[in-house]
């Protein structure tokens, strides 16, 4: 209900309620994406960074595909005529999102967080259990929580006492099921044992530091212990928070490998470039501390071996390319994706996200090529499908190697011996 208070009357007057549950609101979905499509074209035309639209007769596009909204069917034909409109301005950023659909809470999928497979006699078995991350929040093992005590080897025999199905898995199971308590009934050398757990509605979180911890533990184990590793998932709060960590720790190695593969968009590539740019000038010595403390604080003893990929985009172009214009570290790995010029975010309607393209970024060495083309690596290095299949990462190798052979000719920041 509203409630309305007579404007300028006495203390006390009467307020009166008006029951807006009675009022009906008839949408005509046709005249709504006309609608859409006219307000979209019309973000566009007045928040592109150029008023000339880069050459594109704007009008003329507008006219192009308004005779296509006459046989629209649903609302996913109108997000590609959206998608194909914003198309023609020829830049990144020109997205369209529909509206998230809420999805079907009871049919959740449940996770376990391991690598669970058929063992070939129509059992599942735990082939790998993720060990989790306690200080993430969702980063939690659910096969590794306290009085769980599963293995590797277990099989999966039961979900909530139902067996499992020697085609579908334990997975089928655990649909619904995500964090709510479920009992597996796990077997091993013959004997069933029964123990609660709370599946993952996403492991996401924890294969991401599970993949971060292996890919720390190999450049150690090549490096024997002398290089850092760091991985930066995105150019936003998240990846600035990922970076700190770790941070003191790995640059407190003689040499540091930064991995920007997959690192997405975002503002604070400025902020990383400033961090990773910094240069050791003195020391701090104190009878108190354990070790002496660099001048500046949180700054890389050596040198710095960046790798990138495909899939870095828009802050993650941004921050290969200010890496290589600073001189900061040498870039290894494949192209990147090529998307620099920065957007709005509007809302239609009906809770379609459509984004123009409101900045373009122009960079002193390399001046617009960014944008539809990349950043190109300075030692390319692709990684085979055949490589994928059996684990390797000759990306990650061979910024390794570029790494210590460097610290043979640049000598990492040392402390002075008092």
């Amino acid at each position: 209900a509203l409630e309305i208070k007579p404007a300028g009357g006495p203390d006390g007057a009467e307020v009166v309620s008006v029951d807006l549950d009675r009022i009906a609101v008839t949408v005509e979905p046709p005249a709504e994406w006309r609608q859409m499509y006219h307000e979209a074209w019309r973000l566009m035309r007045d928040n592109f960074w150029r008023a000339d639209m880069g050459g594109v007769d704007w009008t003329a596009m507008g006219d192009r595909y308004r005779p296509l909204l006459d046989r629209l069917g649903c609302a996913d034909d109108l997000h590609d005529v959206l998608r194909e409109l914003q198309g023609e301005t020829r830049t990144s950023h020109t997205g369209v999102l529909p509206p998230a659909a809420g999805g079907d809470p009871p049919l959740a999928q449940g996770l376990l967080g391991a690598d669970i497979e058929p063992a070939g006699d129509g059992t599942w078995q735990i082939a790998r259990i993720l060990p989790g991350e306690s200080s993430v929040i969702g980063a939690r093992s659910p096969l590794a929580a306290p009085g769980v005590a599963a293995a590797p080897g277990d099989l999966v025999a039961a979900v909530d006492g139902r067996p499992v199905d020697p085609d579908l898995g334990p997975n089928a199971l655990l649909v619904g099921k995500a964090d709510e308590p479920v009992e597996l009934t796990l077997r091993r050398d013959g004997t069933d044992r029964r123990a609660v757990v709370v599946p993952l509605a996403s492991e996401h979180a924890a294969r991401y530091y599970d993949l971060v911890a292996r890919q720390r533990s190999a450049v150690r184990e090549a490096s024997g212990g002398r290089l850092g590793y760091l991985h930066i998932p995105d150019m936003r709060a998240a990846g600035w928070a990922e970076l700190h960590r770790d941070l003191h720790t790995e640059f407190g190695r003689d040499g540091l490998i930064v991995d920007l593969r997959d690192t997405q968009g975002g503002g604070t590539s400025q902020l990383v470039v400033e961090k990773l740019a910094r240069r050791i000038i003195g020391w701090y010595e104190s009878r108190h501390e354990e070790a002496p403390l660099s001048y500046p604080f949180e700054a890389p003893r050596g040198p710095i071996v960046a790798i990138t990929d495909e899939y870095a985009s828009s802050g993650g172009d941004i921050v290969v390319q200010a890496l290589k214009s600073y001189g900061v570290a040498t870039v290894v790995g494949t192209r990147t994706w090529g998307g620099v010029i920065g957007c709005y975010f509007n809302e239609l309607v009906d809770g379609t996200l459509v984004t123009q393209p409101t900045s373009a970024l122009w960079l002193a060495d390399v001046g617009w090529a960014v944008e539809n083309h990349g950043v190109d690596p300075d030692v390319e290095v692709t990684i085979a499908p055949h490589d994928w299949a059996a684990g390797r990462d000759p990306q990650l190798d061979t910024a390794v190697r570029l790494a210590v052979q460097a610290l043979e000719q640049r000598v990492p920041a040392v402390p002075p011996t008092v």
